[in-house]
């Protein structure tokens, strides 16, 4: 009976896209092909256990070795029933789709003493926390095509507590894991799934091509470390799309790689659009950065809505990052209670090591930030380039960033040029008014 049931919902939920939102809200959900899947096993079928209590390490790599080693025609959807299944890390295969029922929970183990390592990633040299190599994600895929991660808004459920209380009492030995990472991947798609209590970063395609994110929901206290919700690096042609997002770090952070190795990979992340996110954290809605020095281009971030923030956009980069940002556009962004609405900097992040490159300047370009609208809102904005490389092309139209009566409501502004138009309160001398007319309409 639940084969039926799974085949039916996985239809429906996986053109939610296109047919709940109408014609009149665009979608690039289509960038991933949709697969149906003939052949259905089920993880009680090896063993599973959702008691909360019995480990299901060896279910789960038994279900995923017989996908990856019968290869049937299709693929084939492994299901996760009602219940709790505690279990160890581990990695998926292609041409699959787990799927949590509603009521199921894929949860972590909290032995941190035998958890895998792997190698650091070389666009970042290190870990990204310590030097060495990294704990690998709660659930990982590596080299594959064609995975969907799915279902009735089941929970991945990585219980990153202890994981935080070691970063916070300096007891880490590596790099926390992130709770899925998928590298050097395509085709993949992300949807109708919580994901709370990750680790480290929730969601990070990284070397990744053809990834879509819809209908999520990412949930971590707002005062847990570094819990990003979901981290695009150094992949292209990636959608996110309709997800609430509530963490401790940025909502939705675009990565491309971390000083002279990101130089030296030299692997951009381009082609991203961010659609319809809502949430809430002490750092940043919409972020890019601050490792960008494989490049970022070509991103559309719209339709967004956020509250209580640290910041509602913040493009961060820093001197020994090299690479670029550039043709970045920004529009329709509702921030209600924030300290800054708008943060463009060039001095955010640290280094891995001592042999960057103080030379290697970012080139910001082209940044383009439309119908922007806060209240209590402490600072409305703040562009500061660099000095041997400014921020040019900025561009900021019908922008109402409102303060409460004590708040700091001007802009501050260093080594930047650009236009802008409609812009309360009024925007720093640097960025001028006469043409921004034209300018500034002709970039959306």
């Amino acid at each position: 009976m639940w084969r039926l049931s799974v085949s039916i919902f996985l239809f429906s939920c996986l053109f939610v896209s296109s047919s709940s939102l109408g014609d009149s809200e665009a979608t690039c959900s289509g960038i991933v092909p949709l697969r149906y899947r003939y052949d259905k096993i089920s993880i009680t079928d090896f063993g599973g256990v959702g008691d909360g209590r019995t480990v299901n390490t060896k279910a789960f790599r038994a279900a995923i070795y017989r996908i990856q080693h019968l290869k049937r025609r299709g693929g084939t959807l492994l299901y996760i029933p009602p219940g709790v299944y505690l279990t160890e890390s581990f990695n998926l295969t292609s041409h699959m789709t787990l799927y949590l029922a509603k009521g199921a929970v894929i949860r972590a183990v909290q032995d941190t003493w035998n958890w895998p390592l792997i190698d650091p990633l070389p666009s970042y040299g290190r870990g990204r926390e310590l030097p060495g190599g990294r704990y690998m994600s709660f659930i990982h895929g590596d080299g594959l095509r064609d995975v969907v991660i799915t279902g009735q808004n089941g929970t991945i459920d990585g219980q990153g507590e202890v994981w935080w209380n070691m970063w916070r009492s300096r007891t880490l030995k590596y790099t926390r894991p992130n709770l899925i990472e998928f590298k050097d991947s395509k085709e993949i798609i992300i949807s109708n799934v919580i994901f709370q209590n990750s680790p480290f970063w929730n969601i990070h395609p990284v070397y990744c091509s053809n990834v879509v994110i819809h209908h999520v929901t990412i949930l971590a206290p707002q005062d847990s470390p570094n819990t990003d919700g979901i981290d695009p690096d150094s992949s292209y042609n990636v959608c996110i799309e309709d997800s609430y997002i509530s963490t401790g770090d940025d909502l939705v952070a675009i990565k491309s790689g971390w000083d002279q190795y990101g130089i030296a990979y030299g692997r951009p992340s381009s082609n991203i659009t961010i659609r319809r996110i809502t949430g809430s954290s002490p750092f940043a809605g919409i972020a890019i950065g601050s490792e960008t020095s494989g490049g970022i281009k070509n991103i559309i971030a719209e339709h967004i809505t956020l509250s209580n923030m640290g910041v509602g956009v913040n493009i961060k980069t820093n001197i020994g990052r090299g690479g670029y940002i550039k043709n970045i556009k920004i529009s329709d962004v509702y921030v209600d209670t924030a300290k800054y609405g708008i943060k463009i900097a060039g001095d955010t992040g640290d280094h891995p090591d001592e042999n960057y490159n103080p030379n290697a300047l970012p080139v910001v370009k082209g940044i383009h930030i439309k119908n922007v609208w806060g209240v209590n809102v402490r600072n409305a904005g703040s562009i500061q380039g660099l000095k041997g490389s400014p921020f040019t092309g900025i561009c900021l139209s019908e922008i109402n960033l409102h303060g409460s009566l004590n708040s700091y409501k001007t802009w501050k502004c260093s080594d930047v040029s650009g236009t802008s138009l409609k812009v309360s309160p009024w925007p720093c001398s640097e960025l001028r008014t006469t043409g921004g007319s034209n300018l500034c309409s002709s970039t959306f």
